[in-house]
């Protein structure tokens, strides 16, 4: 069975090299726009990953974080692990989003390997 990962970026670009590059390595991709289109989407179904940009329109990448780790509501998600991949790279930002629950931050841009290597050991049971 096939894992499933979640990749939230207002770039379409970097949503297909993700969805390309994890698809490439066996797992399926659910792609959403925003955090609010990824609230939209989380539908029950098991999610082994979530991969999240930081800064996207009606709902950053930190918030959707404190969302899906904080509302009952998404209760099934809240010990889903979650990579940040994001240009991102000050340390105050990557404080925050560990605080807010994040696991790893990974820096746009990236190494397409690197990506999977991150996933796999985050997305193990």
């Amino acid at each position: 069975m096939s894992k499933t990962v979640m990749i939230i970026d207002d770039s379409a670009s970097i949503r297909q090299v993700v969805a390309l590059t994890l698809k490439d390595s066996g797992y399926k991709v659910i792609e959403a726009v925003d955090g609010m289109d990824a609230l939209s989407k989380l539908s029950g179904e098991k999610i082994h990953l979530i991969i999240c940009d930081v800064n996207m329109p009606n709902m950053d990448g930190i918030t959707f974080v404190k969302q899906i780790k904080g509302d009952i509501k998404y209760a099934n998600y809240k010990f889903t692990p979650i990579i940040m991949l994001t240009t991102e790279s000050e340390e105050a930002k990557k404080l925050e989003g560990q605080a807010a629950g994040a696991k790893a931050w990974i820096v746009k841009p990236f190494l397409p390997e690197k990506l999977v290597v991150a996933v796999q050991r985050l997305s193990l049971p």
